[in-house]
């Protein structure tokens, strides 16, 4: 998930007729308007935004079973657990909505009060002796550095200290790396293990996962998880363990995937050269249309994004 906008994403709700079916439900869920909700957010990742893309890709997904066929095996990476959940079928969407709501609420509340000196710095084109080489120096001099998503070859997401970010951009591009975005509040990392309480308290323990129909492949290192205890260890790990995209492609590579349908807005996932060296990419996104073309043939995996 990207940071999501009404000027993006509002018109595909407004519109598709599977977004506006699920969007009603999301209304009787949260009684109110998601719809309007989203359009009067200032927070590109509040409960609104994070809902409405929730509905978006699934949505997306279920165009894209309709259209191409019911895929093998699921996965979702970063906020894509969330749809993956509900679209593997280990839980209705009524309880799709709620998860998603309450772990948003979750996270606001956590980090209005936790880390708030922590960010987490996006970059490309980092080679990986010098940034393993990086790394040392950061572990020499005591600057706290944690990978939270292992993207592509020389593309990572890392949390540091506000304090010392300055220094880390100036060193990225000093090995020839390019910083990207800054992320606030950071994700997926081993000291937020208070999160990871709170949101099996307020949340989890009380959702009614039961095991999936579709497997679905863990996005901390590709795992396969058939059981709703495997999934909900997923949805908890989500918050101190990195995404590591390569490794869980490379578990849907070792299946024999060669079809890679990904169901939702996409600027990242579906695009690196990880994905698109080795599968088919399908986009099935909000400003594409209907994948009929490929109906001919079985999809192969389902990736919400």
């Amino acid at each position: 998930m990207g940071p999501t906008r009404f000027r993006e994403l509002g018109r595909f709700l407004l519109l598709d007729s599977r977004a506006k079916k699920l969007l009603s439900v999301a209304d009787d869920v949260l009684g109110q308007s998601l719809f309007d909700a989203f359009r009067q957010s200032e927070d590109a990742y509040d409960p609104a935004a994070q809902v409405a893309f929730m509905v978006a890709c699934t949505a997306l997904a279920e165009r894209a079973r309709e259209e191409l066929g019911e895929p093998l095996v699921c996965t979702g990476a970063s906020f894509g657990e969330k749809p993956v959940v509900g679209f593997s079928g280990a839980l209705d969407f009524p309880d799709t909505v709620r998860m998603t709501a309450g772990l948003a609420r979750c996270t606001a509340e956590y980090f209005a009060h936790e880390h708030r000196d922590v960010v987490t710095q996006s970059f490309v084109r980092a080679p990986a002796g010098p940034l393993a080489e990086l790394f040392a120096d950061m572990d020499a001099r005591g600057a706290w550095h944690e990978v939270a998503c292992r993207l592509d070859e020389g593309l990572q997401m890392v949390s540091v200290h506000e304090d010392g970010l300055e220094r880390f951009q100036k060193e990225l591009r000093a090995i020839g790396a390019l910083p990207l975005y800054v992320m606030r509040p950071p994700m997926h990392s081993s000291r937020f293990t208070g999160l990871r309480e709170l949101a099996a308290r307020e949340v989890l323990d009380a959702l009614p996962l039961r095991d999936p129909q579709l497997p679905v492949l863990a996005d901390q290192d590709g795992a396969e998880l058939t059981t709703a205890a495997g999934l909900r260890q997923m949805l908890l790990d989500h918050f101190v363990r990195p995404v590591d995209w390569p490794a869980t492609l490379d578990a849907l590579h070792a299946r024999g995937v060669e079809r890679l349908v990904v169901a939702g807005p996409d600027a990242l996932f579906g695009r690196v050269e990880s994905a698109t060296s080795r599968f088919e990419v399908v986009p099935v996104t909000p400003d594409r249309p209907g994948p009929r073309q490929a109906a001919a043939r079985p999809a192969s995996a389902a990736a919400g994004v």
